[in-house]
């Protein structure tokens, strides 16, 4: 007999009476008060994505399949954020290198002797400026061997990788070019925006040689635990998965919303997989930070799959040629849906899959897609720009510079409660195996861990 339960942290769930072992007793974020007998129950791959099981009797196959579950779960704790720490793991830094600092603000003017600080929700940047600028000021600097530490400010651009204007602007007020004053001179830039710029830095690094990292949206949660791990052990793990579903043929999602089931297949073509494992030690290269994925970029994709757009409407996209072709209103604004057919109809390669990934870490939900689709089962498909990852569709592709965006299109319980994933599939080695039943790693996935 197996006793399975699953809840969202935040959320009512149900008793559990004395079934829960020892092993599984944390803090929560749930009030005790509310729910006395869940006091200190353990949350489980960032709000339950795997289930804990508890058997009687159970065989020694199975045995070794709960094993290997139930330790993958959300650590107590985290260590507490130190900044050294971070760079030191994450890039190695020579001697002497100069580091930079990027924020983007509405008017970049606005970083003239910090003014932007007065303005409360600019939270992103305030982090930007009281952890890492001030944190390699105050210390970090002399501890790393770093020089430099200059902060820099863009003008926002309005969408996910879009590229970067040229023009920066120093707190002391001065206009600066990054392309002739800062990308030469400097040899880590650290950028911690509003929208992810890892495609153009991206570029930028390999053309100038220096390396970096792309922090957006950054906020306390991610400070304490997605900034807070040891990313030597995240590469480790994201190398146990890489291995074990690289050279695939395809995958298949399963998608279940409103009562209708689709499919999305997407096709690999046997291509290394890659991973996003925080580590930038080699030759110019950007970071995406926090880290932990395995992704690939589709050689085609056909079927179809739900989509959640900003404002909760939830449509059908169509899928052939790998390219979304048709987007129909399953619930929501008709509106939302006919501004998206008139994208896709204008410009095409905004409908292009460049990306499929899967997550790797065991975090909690931070309420930002930089950290959340990092999570051990999690995933996600992105359309349009796919270039910084291999990819062939580059900004000169789409009709509209400002329609050259790479959009993450994530899957989870936390984001996409309406549609569920029943199942993934993966087709390598003449053999297909599961990986995600209902956002949490199939024993195939697990055991790649173990």
């Amino acid at each position: 007999m197996i006793s399975t339960h699953q809840f969202l942290a935040g959320a009512y769930h149900p008793p559990l009476g004395g079934s829960l072992p020892a092993e599984f007793l944390a803090a929560t974020n749930v009030s005790d008060a509310g729910h006395p007998s869940t006091k200190n129950l353990r949350i489980l791959l960032a709000l339950s994505f795997i289930p804990f099981v508890v058997k009687i009797n159970p065989s020694g196959k199975e045995r070794f399949l709960m094993s290997t579950v139930t330790n993958l779960t959300v650590p107590k704790s985290f260590p507490p954020f130190n900044l050294a720490r971070l760079l030191r793991t994450v890039f190695q830094p020579n001697a002497a290198e100069r580091v930079a600092i990027f924020i983007d603000l509405d008017d970049p003017h606005q970083v003239k002797d910090f003014g932007f600080l007065k303005n409360p929700s600019l939270t992103i940047q305030k982090h930007a400026y009281e952890v890492f600028y001030q944190g390699l000021r105050n210390g970090g600097l002399k501890e790393l061997n770093l020089t430099g530490g200059d902060f820099f400010a863009y003008k926002i651009t309005g969408g996910s990788n879009l590229d970067l204007p040229d023009l920066a602007v120093t707190p002391e007020g001065r206009e600066v070019s990054l392309e002739k004053d800062v990308y030469p001179n400097y040899k880590l830039i650290l950028c911690i925006s509003t929208y992810s710029a890892t495609a153009p830095l991206t570029a930028f690094a390999k053309q100038y040689g220096f390396r970096g990292a792309t922090l957006h949206g950054l906020n306390e949660t991610i400070l304490s635990s997605g900034l807070s791990v040891d990313y030597d052990e995240v590469s480790r793990n994201a190398e146990k998965l890489r291995l074990g579903m690289t050279n695939a043929d395809w995958v298949e999602i399963d998608f279940s919303c409103n009562g209708e089931k689709h499919t999305l297949r997407l096709d690999l073509a046997k291509q290394e997989a890659q991973k996003s494992h925080g580590l930038c030690r080699g030759g110019p290269d950007i970071a995406n930070l926090p880290a932990g994925e395995i992704y690939y970029v589709p050689t085609g994709a056909s079927g179809a799959f739900p989509l959640k757009y900003e404002d909760g409407t939830i449509g059908l996209m169509t899928v052939q040629n790998g390219r979304i072709i048709a987007a129909e209103l399953i619930h929501g604004n008709e509106q939302t849906i006919e501004e998206h057919r008139s994208k896709i109809a204008g410009d095409p390669a905004t409908g292009e899959l460049g990306e499929l990934g899967f997550g790797t870490q065991l975090l909690p939900v931070s309420g930002r897609d930089i950290q959340d689709e990092k999570i051990l089962g999690t995933l996600h498909v992105a359309t349009g720009r796919s270039d910084h990852l291999g990819g062939h569709l580059t900004p000169d592709k789409f009709a509209d510079s400002k329609n050259a965006t790479h959009d993450d299109i994530l899957f989870a319980p936390h984001k996409t409660p309406e549609i569920q994933v029943p199942q993934v599939r993966i087709h390598r080695n003449g053999t297909t195996e599961v990986l995600i039943e209902n956002f949490r790693p199939a024993p195939y996935m697990a055991k790649l861990l173990s």
